[in-house]
């Protein structure tokens, strides 16, 4: 990035800081507080092991410094300004959950256009919200948009907040679905003896009212309805798509689902060993696509530093921004997160080449941004302000000399 253009954004970043008021988060003076700055170089320095004793106004500090990138700490401390983490004397941390849309199972950033990829991390959020609000009842939650690649999710509810690192990461494990068994999701049940046997039989059945146990029930009422609704040569094709299903089995499997429906809706899945079969394996399918793929490291570190929320993300351009649970579904990051100072105005920028730009082949430099579609191409152009800021803090663009 040519110094034109850094000193560009500087002033710009200051603009917004200017006419920007922030909410810092719950205990702002216990917390750590970094940035990085707009330094020359490739490189980047974080400036960290500040309070706001340091800093002072957080206003006053975001106009005057304009940095490029601004956190505070998820833990809170007895004196969070001290050099170390050791000196520093932990008190609690929010847990925080962090998903980035380009480290998502199934994203391809090389094919996958930025919209794309930020669906996908939606998607993935609502999974994580699901598990946080249903399996765990937690009710303080603040839903960010990280200004970049994904959404945070902060959990400040009274229980959590002293937990380790390695209560943190059994929560991890869980919304991650690791180490969850099948076994472990049935309820035994003895219903009495049978014919010519002393002992009692058991039925084994899957909890239907939440949990894992919940969630693979829910997918095999909804697979069971689907079969139900297919014709029987194509019902049986699909339960073949199982391995170790074959011929005799997916008859017996199809069969027991028709004339038993209502116990399984009930979560009894003891109605026939290769209905049984059916939904063991069903349930692998169900851990590895409605587990939320969280980045573990984050939840778990009781001092991770993550991005404050209204600041401006030094790599987009766009705001950070808080969505509350109620307008999810409806928000766009890549037009809601625009700073309406960048808007109503446009910039001359230019594009040295379009490598690394989003598309391929004659899509090349085609982008989504502010609600609207732009073609980039190479060379100086004139584009609304938003668009050349974020080209330019994605490093695509230089500010074009007057």
């Amino acid at each position: 990035m040519e110094e034109r253009t850094r000193a560009y954004l500087r002033g710009r970043f200051r603009d917004y800081y200017r006419r920007t008021a922030l909410s810092p988060p719950p205990d702002a003076n216990l917390r750590e507080w970094g940035f990085i700055p707009w330094t020359a170089g490739s490189g980047t320095t974080m400036v960290r092991h500040r309070s706001l004793l340091d800093i002072g106004s957080l206003d006053d500090f975001l106009a005057r410094k304009r940095p490029r990138h601004v956190y505070f700490s998820a833990g809170r401390y007895d004196d969070p300004g001290a050099g170390t983490m050791q000196q520093k004397g932990w008190r609690s941390s929010d847990l925080v959950f962090d998903l980035d849309a380009d480290h998502l199972p199934g994203v391809s950033p090389e094919e996958d256009s930025y919209e794309e990829m930020l669906a996908t991390c939606k998607d993935a959020l609502i999974k994580l919200l699901d598990f946080l609000e249903s399996d765990f009842g937690f009710e303080d939650t603040t839903i960010v948009f990280s200004g970049g690649r994904g959404y945070h999710v902060h959990v400040r509810d009274e229980g959590i907040l002293e937990l380790d690192r390695d209560d943190r990461r059994e929560i991890v494990d869980y919304v991650r679905g690791i180490d969850v068994e099948f076994d472990n999701l049935i309820e035994h049940e003895a219903v009495g003896g049978t014919a010519g046997r002393s002992s009692p039989a058991h039925k084994r059945s899957l909890v239907t009212d939440g949990g894992w146990s919940g969630r693979v029930h829910s997918r095999l009422v909804s697979f069971v309805d689907d079969l139900l609704d297919l014709p029987e040569e194509d019902a049986l094709e699909r339960l073949q798509e199982f391995d170790r299903i074959g011929e005799g089995k997916s008859t017996a499997a199809l069969t027991a689902a028709r004339n038993n429906y209502d116990e399984i809706a009930a979560g009894n899945i003891d109605v026939h060993p290769a209905f049984y079969q059916v939904a063991r394996l069903l349930t692998e399918d169900v851990l590895e696509t409605e587990s939320a793929p969280i980045d573990e490291p984050v939840t778990t570190d009781t001092n991770r530093l993550i991005r404050l929320p209204g600041s401006l993300h030094g790599g987009t351009g766009l705001a950070v921004t808080r969505v509350s649970r109620d307008a999810l579904d409806s928000f766009r990051p890549l037009a809601d997160a625009v700073p309406e100072q960048f808007v109503g105005q446009e910039i001359r920028i230019d594009v040295p080449d379009l490598d690394g730009l989003p598309g391929t082949g004659a899509e090349r430099g085609e982008i989504e941004l502010g609600g609207d579609s732009f073609t980039i191409t190479e060379g100086a152009q004139i584009v609304p302000e938003y668009v050349g800021v974020y080209l330019m803090a994605r490093g695509h663009a230089e500010k074009e000399k007057e």
